[in-house]
């Protein structure tokens, strides 16, 4: 499956041997402040720290900077040191493409050719975002090739067949756990017996431990530091499991699915000091645990609470804010009490959507790709602006770096400026 990518600068294709040396260089410099290298920010809990945003939009809304057509996926762009990757599918090849961040411009892209068919007539894209670490970018395809290539470059260094190697069952929609990279390692949730949690090595694929036989869901693993000690989190689709990375050990499992065959675990963990929050919808609910101890113990539970479908909420001084219950049957936004559980207000008509945190306000971008500006208050919902940025459908998530907004729909890339 090795492919040889396309390589381009200024729009127009340029010699390996000077454009690599230039690139590889910028690369290794590092990620710039503000960077979004992967699903849910450079903290992978949907938190925004880069350069400041405008307090409000003109009436117009914020500026579009640039806009180009993508293919079929649900995989958020990222962005790192300038770049934008961007991982979707045109006609039967998953595509890699490499953009200028700021204006758009094609780097370089890279492609290779997928048999992936959805069970239900749906979108056959890529459903994980990519992964950025160091001069190196990380994608995990629908159909289970997880692959690492040059982030500079666009040349692959390794690919794994998961599906081939591993065989799990392929699930609703494919393979859909964007990869975490931390400390030399890659970790996936691939969903087989015997290898539920994978961790491979980041430098050359091979694989470092395997865990668990649970089938995957939809959520992403996390790391965090848990009772003083460095922890894998994963909310596979049959509950939560800890997990020493060192090792593939497991720490605790503690179920948590709906008794629905047809259901998912989607919104990704939520880790704050020792304490993990959960949630999904289906009848499921959230949960949170002190896990402070193993076993961990159970804070609270609620279907009542915070039933997150797909979308992650994010967490701010002592409280959630997040949108609960079924995508199809029209969610309402809320912010909810942390150690309680506690609703302390709820919208309703906003259907849909993603919430990223910058400061003490609110990010909305809701499937109908209008993008709402709002105060991250327990006291009420307050918009402060709001302005449509696209037409059509929006699942993906946005991308936020360097105060530009990365946001797709499943036929176009906007770039949106939300800078003072």
């Amino acid at each position: 499956m090795s492919e040889t990518p396309h390589l381009r600068r200024n729009g127009l294709p340029f010699l390996p041997g000077i454009g690599l040396v230039f690139m590889l260089a910028f690369c290794l410099s590092g990620l710039r402040a503000g960077d979004w290298p992967q699903f849910l920010g450079p903290t992978r809990d949907g938190v925004y720290a880069g350069e400041d945003l405008a307090p409000q939009w003109p009436p117009p809304g914020p500026r579009v900077l640039w806009k180009r057509d993508v293919g079929e996926g649900f995989a958020n762009p990222i962005v790192a040191g300038g770049t934008l990757i961007l991982f979707h599918r045109v006609d039967d090849r998953d595509v890699v493409d490499a953009l200028g961040a700021d204006d758009g411009r094609e780097l370089w892209s890279f492609s290779y050719p997928t048999d992936y068919r959805d069970d239900f007539g749906f979108d056959e894209g890529p459903r994980a975002s990519p992964a950025a670490a160091g001069d190196r970018v990380y994608t995990f395809g629908a159909q289970g090739i997880l692959q690492c290539l040059g982030l500079g470059s666009g040349r692959r260094i390794w690919q794994v067949d998961t599906r081939s190697q591993f065989r799990p069952r392929k699930g609703f929609f494919g393979a859909a756990c964007s990869p975490l990279v931390r400390d030399g390692a890659v970790y996936v949730h691939v969903g087989a017996k015997g290898a539920g949690v994978v961790a491979f090595d980041a430098d050359t694929g091979r694989t470092l431990w395997k865990a668990t036989d649970d089938e995957a869901g939809y959520a992403s693993p996390v790391h965090a530091s848990i009772g003083g000690k460095p922890r894998i989190v994963s909310f596979t689709r049959n509950g939560v499991v800890s997990i020493d990375p060192a090792n593939g050990k497991i720490g605790f499992r503690v179920r948590w699915r709906s008794r629905s065959r047809a259901s998912v675990n989607a919104a990704t963990p939520l880790i704050v000091g020792d304490q993990i929050f959960v949630s999904a919808s289906y009848s499921t609910g959230a949960l949170l645990l002190d896990a402070a101890g193993e076993p961990p113990e159970k804070i609270w539970t609620s279907n009542d609470a915070l039933s997150n479908h797909y979308a992650t909420s994010v967490y701010r001084d002592g409280y959630l804010y997040g949108f609960h219950g079924r995508q199809e049957y029209g969610p309402s936004l809320r912010c909810v009490e942390w150690r309680t559980g506690r609703v302390e207000w709820n919208r309703d008509g906003l259907g849909a959507g993603t919430v990223t945190l910058a400061g003490d306000r609110l990010l909305i971008l809701t499937e109908r790709g209008e993008l709402i500006l709002a105060a991250a208050d327990p006291e009420g919902f307050r918009v402060i602006s709001r302005a449509k940025v696209l037409e059509g459908t929006v699942r993906a998530y946005p991308a936020l770096a360097g105060a530009r907004l990365h946001a797709r729909n499943e036929k176009a890339l906007v770039c949106v400026d939300l800078s003072k």
